[in-house]
C-alpha cells in the first residue's frame, strides 16, 4: 500500500469535494440546471424582498415570514452552489477545514430555521382563519419580531454541536468527502473512532426538530381544513382554501425531498452514492428556486405589484 493511503490526517489542513462521485465526467451538464435554479433563487427571493420592502399594503405577519424565507433561502443556496459550481467548472475541490465547518454549520442552521419558519406560517394562517377578528390583535409586528428572533436562536443553538462533534474527532482515514458540499453524516464517517454519538444526535434533530416541526404543521392544517369545511358557502371555502394553497406547497416542496434523503441515508444501503448526492442537492437548491415562484404564482397581491412594476417600467 503506498504511503499516501497511509497518511494520518488527525488535523487536516483541507477536505476535497468529489461533487457527485461516479457522475465526474458529466460535473458541466449537471452544472447547467443547478446554475439555472440558482440564479432563478437569487432572482425570485431579491424580487420577494424587494416587492414586500416597497409595497406598504404588504407589511403583515404573513409577508414578514415570507421575506424571512426568502432570506434563509438565499442564505441555503448560497452557502454551497458557488463552491459546488466552481468544483463542476474549474475542478476545484479544495475546502479549507474550517471552511468546510462553517459551511456544514451554516446549511443545518439555516435548513432548521426555514423549518421553524413554516410552522411560523402555518400559525398565521391558523390564526387568519380560525380566529380571523382577532388576527391583528394576536400576530402584532412586535410578537412577529418575537417568533423571527426565537427561530434564529434554535437554528442556531440546535446546530452548535455539530461542528464541536465532528471537529473533536481525528481524521485518519481520508480527507476526501464524497460528495459536493461538507454535509454533515458524509464528513462524520469520515472520522475515526466511535462516531455514535454524532450520528444520534443528527437523529435527534431529524426526528425532535423536523419531526415536532411536521407534527405542528399537521396539527394546524387539521383545525384550519376543519374550519373551513365548516364554511357555509362554497365560494368562502374557496377563497380560504387559495389562501393556504401556495403555503402548502411550498411546505411540501421542502419536506418532502429532505424527508427521502434522511430515509435513504437511513435505510437505503443499496442506493447509489451519486442517488444520495443528487437527492441532498435537490433538497438545498429546489426549495429556494420553487418558493418565491409560488408565492409569486399564487399570492395576488404579489402578482399585482409585480404588475404595476412591469407595467411602470414599460410605459
Amino acid at each position: 500500500m503506498s504511503d499516501s493511503n497511509k497518511t494520518n490526517f488527525t488535523n487536516p489542513s483541507i477536505f476535497i469535494l468529489l461533487g457527485i462521485p461516479g457522475l465526474e465526467v458529466a460535473h458541466v451538464w449537471i452544472s447547467i440546471p443547478f446554475c439555472t435554479m440558482y440564479a432563478i433563487a437569487l432572482l425570485g427571493n431579491f424580487t420577494i424582498l424587494f416587492i414586500v420592502k416597497t409595497e406598504p399594503s404588504l407589511h403583515a405577519p404573513m409577508y414578514y415570514f415570507l421575506c424571512m424565507l426568502a432570506i434563509t433561502d438565499l442564505v441555503l443556496s448560497t452557502s454551497t452552489v458557488p463552491k459546488m459550481l466552481s468544483n463542476f467548472w474549474f475542478n476545484s475541490r479544495e475546502i479549507d477545514f474550517s471552511a468546510c465547518f462553517t459551511q456544514m454549520y451554516f446549511i443545518h442552521c439555516f435548513f432548521v430555521m426555514e423549518s421553524g419558519i413554516f410552522v411560523a406560517m402555518a400559525f398565521d394562517r391558523y390564526v387568519a382563519i380560525c380566529n380571523p377578528l382577532r388576527h391583528s390583535t394576536i400576530l402584532t409586528n412586535p410578537v412577529v419580531a418575537k417568533i423571527g428572533l426565537a427561530l434564529v436562536l434554535r437554528g442556531i443553538m440546535v446546530v452548535l454541536p455539530y461542528p464541536f462533534l465532528v471537529r473533536q474527532r481525528p481524521y485518519c482515514r481520508t480527507n476526501v468527502i464524497p460528495h459536493s458540499y461538507c454535509e454533515y453524516i458524509a464528513v462524520v464517517k469520515l472520522a475515526c473512532g466511535d462516531t455514535r454519538i454524532g450520528s444520534f444526535y443528527c437523529l435527534f434533530v431529524v426526528l425532535c426538530v423536523r419531526g415536532l416541526d411536521m407534527i405542528f404543521i399537521s396539527v394546524s392544517y387539521t383545525q384550519i381544513l376543519r374550519a373551513i369545511f365548516s364554511l357555509p358557502t362554497k365560494d368562502a371555502r374557496l377563497k380560504a382554501l387559495g389562501t393556504c394553497s401556495s403555503h402548502l406547497c411550498a411546505i411540501l416542496s421542502f419536506y418532502i425531498p429532505a424527508l427521502f434523503s434522511s430515509l435513504t441515508h437511513r435505510f437505503g444501503h443499496n442506493v447509489p452514492l451519486h442517488v444520495h448526492v443528487l437527492i441532498a442537492n435537490v433538497y438545498l437548491l429546489v426549495p429556494p428556486m420553487l418558493n418565491p415562484i409560488i408565492y409569486g404564482v399564487r399570492t395576488k397581491q404579489i402578482q399585482d405589484r409585480l404588475l404595476q412594476l412591469f407595467t411602470h417600467k414599460g410605459i
